[in-house]
Formats: C-alpha cells, sequence, structure tokens
C-alpha cells in the first residue's frame, strides 16, 4: 500500500507548489469585484464561504466517475495511478481552475461562453449544443446509476429501481429551480466532508489489512488485454480530468467572494477528487487480490457491487452503509448540478433573466424530459458515449485556456500541451472504439498523432497571426 500514500502524498504536493504556479501564471486580481458581488441575484449569484464552494465543488465534479471510472481503470493495475497523479495535477487541475476562473473573468459566464471568447463564434456554437447534450447525459447517468444503488440495497424499504428514480428525479428538478443557497448551499458540505472522511476510512482499512497492489510494471495486465492507450485516459476520467468539470466551475465562480479563493475551491477539488480515485483504485484491485480477481467481480455484479461489497467487507455494516450513502449522494449530487447547469448554459445563450421562477421553469422543464426519456435507454450505452465526449469538452475547454495566455502574453504551455496530449487521446479513442471507428490501432494511433500535431501547430500559427495583429493594432 506504500505506492498509493506515496501517490496521495505527490498530490497534495502538487496542488501546493504547482497549483501556486498555475494561479501565479494566470495572475489573480484581488481588487477586482466578482460576480458574486457585481450581479447578487439572490438566485444563482451569491456569494458564500471558501470552504463551503470547495465542498460544493469537490461533491458537484465527484460524480460516479471517480469511483465508477477508477474501479474500471484498475484491471491496468497500479498503472492506473500514474495517470491520476500526473493528470490531476498538470491536466484536471489546469483544466478546473481555469474553467473556473475564465467565468469569474467573465461575469459568471456558462463553459460555451467562455469557450467562444476565445476561440471564436465557431466554437461558441458548438459548445453551446455540445455541453447542454453532455451535462443532460451527465444528469441522466448520475439519475440511473444511485436509483440502481438504492433498490439493490432497498433503501427505506423501497426495492424498486423506477420508484427511486422518480424521487430522485423530483430532487433534482427542485435543486436545480430553486436558489443555489437554498439545498445546495446547506447540505453539499456536509456530504462533501462524509465524500473524504469515507475515502480515508476506507485506506486505512486497507492498510490495517494488510491488503497488498499488484506490483508496478510496464507490462499490460489487463485481463481483457485491453491497450493502456489510449483506453486507460478515457477510462478514468474524473479522476484525472473531465470537461463534466468545467460545466460545473462556473456555477462556485458565480458565488466566489475574491479571485484567490480558486485555487482553493477549483484545483483543490480537482486534487481531492484524485484522491478518491486513487482510493477506490486500490481498493478495487487489492480487495479482489488481483486484476484477474477484479475482473470477474464486475463480470458478476459491476461496479456498483464491487463498491458495496469493498464497503461493507472493509467498515462493517455501519460504515458500509455510510460508505454506500456517501457513494450514492456523490453521483446525485452531480446529476443535480449538470442540470442546472444545463440551464443557465441555456438560459445564457437565450439571454434569459433566471431571476424570475417561472422563466426558470421555461428553461428546466424541457431538460427533465429529454433527460428522463434517456433514462429508458440501456445504462452502458450512455456511460460509453458520456466518456468519450466528456473528455473531448476537456480538451477544447484547455484549449481556450492556451488561448486566454497567448492573448494576455502569458506563459500557455500550462494549457497547450495537456491540450495537445488529450487531442491525441481522444481523436485515437474514437478510430478505433465500438461507438467510434473500430479502425486498427495500426491505423488509430499513428492518426491520432498527427491529429494532435497539426492542431498544436495550427494552434501556434494562429497564436503568432494573434501577436502580430496586436502589434500592428498598437
Amino acid at each position: 500500500m506504500a505506492l498509493l500514500f506515496i501517490s496521495i502524498v505527490v498530490l497534495v504536493f502538487g496542488y501546493v507548489l504547482y497549483g501556486k504556479f498555475v494561479e501565479k501564471v494566470f495572475g489573480i486580481k484581488e481588487e477586482r469585484e466578482t460576480p458574486a458581488v457585481e450581479m447578487a441575484d439572490g438566485v444563482d449569484f451569491i456569494e458564500m464561504p471558501w470552504y463551503k464552494l470547495y465542498l460544493i465543488q469537490f461533491l458537484n465534479i465527484a460524480g460516479l466517475g471517480p469511483i465508477y471510472g477508477a474501479v474500471a481503470g484498475a484491471l491496468w493495475g497500479p498503472q492506473a495511478f500514474i495517470w491520476i497523479v500526473l493528470g490531476s495535477i498538470f491536466a484536471g487541475g489546469v483544466h478546473d481552475y481555469f474553467s473556473g476562473m475564465l467565468s469569474i473573468r467573465n461575469g459568471g459566464s456558462s463553459i460555451a461562453e467562455v469557450v467562444g471568447k476565445y476561440l471564436g463564434g465557431g466554437a461558441k456554437q458548438f459548445m453551446r449544443g455540445f455541453s447542454v447534450v453532455l451535462l443532460v447525459l451527465v444528469g441522466t447517468v448520475f439519475m440511473t446509476g444511485p436509483s440502481m444503488l438504492l433498490g439493490n440495497l432497498n433503501f427505506l424499504g423501497i426495492g424498486s429501481t423506477q420508484v427511486w428514480l422518480g424521487i430522485v428525479l423530483a430532487y433534482y428538478f427542485l435543486a436545480t429551480i430553486l436558489p443555489v443557497d437554498k439545498i445546495i448551499g446547506k447540505i453539499y458540505p456536509v456530504f462533501g466532508a462524509v465524500l473524504i472522511i469515507m475515502a480515508l476510512g476506507i485506506a486505512a482499512m486497507l492498510l490495517v489489512g494488510g491488503y497488498q497492489l499488484p506490483p508496478l510494471t510496464a507490462e499490460n495486465i489487463h485481463p481483457g488485454d485491453l491497450s493502456v492507450w489510449p483506453l486507460l485516459f478515457i477510462t478514468i476520467a474524473c479522476g484525472a480530468i473531465s470537461g463534466f468539470h468545467a460545466t460545473q466551475s462556473p456555477l462556485m465562480a458565480r458565488c466566489c467572494g475574491k479571485e484567490s479563493e480558486g485555487r482553493r475551491v477549483f484545483y483543490g477539488s480537482m486534487i481531492s477528487e484524485g484522491i478518491i480515485a486513487l482510493v477506490w483504485a486500490a481498493a478495487a484491485m487489492s480487495f479482489f487480490y488481483g486484476t484477474d480477481g477484479l475482473s470477474g467481480a464486475l463480470d458478476a455484479g459491476g461496479p456498483g457491487a464491487v463498491v458495496y461489497d469493498v464497503s461493507t467487507s472493509l467498515m462493517g455494516v455501519v460504515g458500509g452503509l455510510l460508505a454506500m450513502l456517501g457513494v450514492i449522494a456523490c453521483p446525485i449530487t452531480s446529476g443535480d448540478t449538470a442540470f442546472r447547469s444545463a440551464r443557465l448554459a441555456v438560459a445564457d445563450f437565450l439571454k434569459s433573466d433566471q431571476k424570475v421562477l417561472k422563466k426558470r421553469l421555461i428553461v428546466a422543464l424541457p431538460l427533465f424530459v429529454i433527460g428522463f426519456s434517456l433514462s429508458l435507454i440501456d445504462f452502458d450505452i450512455i456511460w460509453r458515449y458520456f466518456a468519450w465526449s466528456n473528455q473531448t469538452l476537456a480538451t477544447v475547454v484547455l484549449w481556450a485556456s492556451a488561448a486566454y495566455l497567448v492573448q494576455n502574453q502569458k506563459f500557455h504551455w500550462i494549457a497547450t500541451v495537456p491540450a495537445t496530449f488529450m487531442t491525441a487521446v481522444i481523436v485515437t479513442y474514437i478510430l478505433q472504439a465500438p461507438e467510434g471507428f473500430q479502425l486498427a490501432t495500426s491505423i488509430s494511433y499513428p492518426i491520432g498523432i498527427i491529429a494532435a500535431i497539426l492542431t498544436f501547430g495550427w494552434f501556434m500559427l494562429k497564436g503568432q497571426k494573434h501577436k502580430v495583429k496586436e502589434v500592428l493594432e498598437g
């Protein structure tokens, strides 16, 4: 278990050192008035303490991804740890920080509007549709998953997944239309703290129980012989980098009282999520005595059953129930904010004032009708398309962040390098994935790398043209 705790320590140091560097590159301005103060409306723009914002943001982004994704990613063994650690520090943390801070700098705008400002009108139109579709997919996934878990647990004597689906949907609707401080601001910090405590509890029991991780090796130990590249980088998204986070950051950007809170709220939440992913990956691969045992458990009952077995076995009945509730609360509290973010994104596009309840209902109701319809589709199909679209969104946001840095003559490499890497990942994946073009790796690998290089070259060329234009106009 030494590797797990070393990885956690590296993540913490990443927050302290690299997070501070990213903040310095961005250039916070303490005297600048934030949207929470300047545009306060009592509904979406409400100033709250930074520690509440951190816990809310953490719970918003920590859905099924860092748990289910980490469990699935654990099939590659400790190699997953490398991606979680490096991804969280150098890709996910940068992505989350800039998506939040650029929203603050642009009046709390939704991520589509932010991307459009720095990448142009075409990118804005694409992102408007793409981000809303992704958010509804996320809301549907995080509606269906918890409902199945609650039904399997027969929680409160209700064993029907469909009944729980109705209850969760009703809650989502209230959380979407009510002011952000009425439900989200009150209960999210509590559940966020519970999730952290439960993960640390499981990590402690792994240590006490003497569980052992498989050895770290360059060899591919996935039982299904699935390649590390690019599948690992798509499978573990929310524990390393996730585009969904960029849709959530504007929610808290509208509530930050100072720009200096951004590193703790946005970058800090990503690092915390990375720790959650590390713990669940370690638990999955050690509790079942290696990747072969984990593969059998996943085949038998899926990731939900794996989480339940690990929780109850390591922490007893009470501890296991609390851990499971944390796992259930986690996706529920991402699903409701997914629909809330979708409402705000559509409202930004329509320029609809959301202070009036009637206008919030007009935007929200169609989104929930679509979400409920999608919930009737097979969960695995929705999740596969969510995984790729999620990483595509993350890549676009990284390129927008890099464009902002270039336009402001700042050190753009902190965003350009992970953006180029993720471009290679998503292009390669969609070319060879079952839901994509199903091409051989001999074709998908080189095309993915070439696409990333060409995108990087195009970006650098556009950046140089922007600098020349500034000089001529100056």
